[in-house]
């Protein structure tokens, strides 16, 4: 339906009147005139438009005054009512990319890439459905970087995620200090929506926090930490041999885990990855909001145009009625 945002605009259609009956009309120049009876047939033989010019250059622009009170009410095309989704969660993506992520035992469409390529993809698609939430990045090695903050722009965290590197970090894993930051992240927002989900195929080797004590900070302030051990039992080594994958401290991530009320899942190749971003995407839902909206269309544009045409119409109409005047 058509609504208009500012209908009190409309007041000043009745300006033009106003200064026509407050103001009065400017007095002539004085001195005789010709009168004559027959003076319309002489504008008919002389094939005078001036009459119909005047009218024009009357009527023209009070019609380009109206349409411009009607621009200044700002009509809208009001839509039906929707529901968008609104943000259930403050969600923080924690990802390992030490050195150990350069390791290539995944496999992606019948290609070996490495693990980190593996998560860009997953992670990826993760980020697709999580429409309505807010997400932020961590990318950690030896230091832990917030790379993208709490944001609905879930592109840009794509792609910042999509263009990071392995070492980008360092090449040593601080999986206590990615926990700190993210907690320190996600304090300030209420308590039932902060959820990290912390990806690492590592053992914390460094760092200025231990993990057990990080997961302290997130049992303390209510963040609900979710671990994915990633990685394969083994990777693929010249001559087919198979070497011994690097460590991963499954014992601690579960410790997290269950701490924090979380979850621990271990993934060993990108289909169990996959399978653990969607059962997240099962335990972490997003709340739909309770409130309709109505999307707007300002169609001000359109009166505003059409006033400007019939200004430019009224000046070329002048120049006719002037010549028709000089014929009489």
């Amino acid at each position: 339906m058509l609504e208009f945002a500012l209908p009190w605009a409309f007041a000043a259609l009745l300006l033009p009147a106003l200064v026509w009956w407050l103001f009065p009309r400017a007095s002539g120049a004085g001195g005789a005139a010709l009168r004559v009876p027959f003076y319309a047939e002489l504008v008919k033989l002389a094939g005078d438009t001036a009459g119909g010019g005047v009218r024009a250059r009357v009527w023209l622009p009070l019609l380009a005054y109206m349409l411009l009170c009607s621009a200044a009410a700002r009509p809208q095309w009001v839509g039906e009512p929707e529901s968008p989704p609104q943000s259930g969660r403050d969600l923080m993506l924690a990802v390992d990319v030490s050195g150990s992520m350069a390791a290539e035992d995944m496999s992606v469409a019948g290609r070996r890439v490495d693990r980190l390529q593996a998560v860009k993809i997953v992670v990826g698609d993760f980020l697709e459905r999580r429409a309505g939430d807010r997400v932020g990045l961590i990318l950690f090695g030896q230091q832990a970087y917030q790379i993208t903050p709490l944001t609905f722009d879930r592109r840009s965290v794509r792609h910042q995620l999509d263009t990071s590197a392995v070492g980008l970090a360092g090449r040593e894993t601080a999986i206590g200090d990615a926990i700190g930051l993210a907690v320190k992240r996600l304090r300030e927002r209420p308590a039932s929506q902060r959820v990290l989900i912390l990806l690492t195929d590592g053992v914390n080797t460094t760092g200025a926090l231990q993990p057990l004590q990080a997961t302290e900070l997130a049992e303390a302030h209510q963040v609900r930490v979710y671990t994915i051990a990633f990685g394969s039992s083994g990777q693929s080594g010249p001559f087919g041999m198979t070497l011994p994958s690097a460590e991963i401290d499954e014992a601690t991530l579960q410790k997290i885990a269950q701490s924090t009320g979380g979850r621990f899942f271990r993934a060993r190749n990108t289909s169990e990855l996959a399978g653990i971003y969607a059962e997240l995407d099962r335990l972490e839902p997003i709340a739909q909001a309770a409130e309709q909206i109505r999307p707007r269309e300002e169609l001000f544009i359109y009166p505003a145009a059409a006033a400007l045409l019939v200004l430019v119409l009224a000046l070329l109409l002048q120049p006719l009625a002037l010549h028709g005047r000089a014929r009489t």
